[in-house]
């Protein structure tokens, strides 16, 4: 079993415009919902592919009680620690450029106490039985305080847990040091958070602080690992075109099942295709927490692994 953690997930809203013009009224062509959140996303591309997962985090009000509804057709069990107020939307408003020119409207979501963060910890810590991994993603609603999600992280990984984050920001140096199996990046978070140009210094950094291994995402160029064994890359074997928003929540999805499987540091490398290729499936379907699983098939034997920096 696969455990995830959303601590702000979202209703994920897309209306599809002829043309968007600010300051004019359009009419709606097709509207869609689906559950979402960084960690929904990623327990929804590991349901698509047969894995047994399942969701926490926050959820509140009409709109958490739309999220379980949709979640609901993708076979992934569902423990959420419900709180006051309304779990966020997040709405898209494509026009006939495509996803690529879309514009976002994200909502803050419910604001959280201490008590609430103290209950989804006590509650994820109780479903850990059986885990194979814990994956946490994603932004934090209004409430938060700094020690909040660091914490989450040390419980987990006191009860022997490999847990995998996906976050930015100074909780990047924060849940660093609580020493998680992978952090997940992307190219301009691990600059932002450490100040560091080079992405494979700033990914070092990460390791100097507790990290065991830093999975960093390039977009188009593909994905950077870097562990205290060395540092590799690897790229798309083609241009992909299409929608972005679910990428790296996919590449997260693939680290979850090497992890569950039992990788660790530098032999997360030999996954690196699998990483890449289920990212780049996701950019060619139209929302997030998909991917195209002919496509996944296709690329993952064509990528290559390049060794790029030895051991320091």
């Amino acid at each position: 079993m696969i455990r995830t953690v959303t601590p702000n997930p979202a209703v994920d809203v897309t209306y599809a415009v002829p043309h968007l013009n600010h300051g004019e009224v359009h009419r709606v062509q097709q509207v869609t919902d689906s559950a979402g959140g960084k960690g929904v996303n990623v327990a929804r591309v590991l349901a698509g592919l047969g894995r047994e997962v399942s969701c926490s985090g926050f959820l509140a009000g009409v709109m958490g009680e739309h999220l379980q509804d949709l979640l609901d057709a993708d076979q992934v069990e569902q423990a959420w620690t419900l709180v006051a107020g309304e779990t966020r939307r997040t709405v898209t408003i494509v026009d006939d450029d495509g996803v690529q020119g879309a514009t976002l409207f994200n909502e803050p979501g419910p604001t959280v106490t201490a008590r609430d963060w103290d209950r989804l910890t006590r509650a994820v810590l109780a479903g850990l039985d059986g885990a194979g991994v814990l994956v946490i993603s994603g932004s934090t609603p209004p409430g938060t305080s700094d020690g909040d999600l660091p914490a989450l992280v040390r419980a987990a990984v006191g009860r022997g847990i490999p847990v995998i984050v996906d976050t930015s920001g100074p909780a990047l140096l924060a849940v660093a040091a609580e020493e998680p199996v992978v952090l997940k990046p992307n190219v301009d978070e691990v600059r932002e958070a450490t100040g560091i140009d080079d992405p494979i210094a700033a990914a070092r950094d990460l390791i100097d602080r507790g990290a065991g291994a830093v999975l960093v995402s390039c977009g188009s160029q593909g994905v950077l690992l870097v562990t205290a064994d060395g540092a590799w890359r690897a790229r798309p074997p083609e241009v992909i075109t299409g929608n972005a928003t679910g990428a790296g929540d996919a590449a997260v999805a693939a680290l979850a099942m090497a992890v569950a499987d039992g990788a660790r540091g530098a032999d997360l490398a030999a996954h690196l295709p699998a990483v890449v290729a289920l990212s780049a499936a996701a950019v060619l379907m139209p929302t997030a927490g998909a991917a195209d699983h002919d496509a996944y098939d296709r690329m993952r034997p064509t990528i290559q692994t390049e060794t790029i920096d030895a051991p320091r």
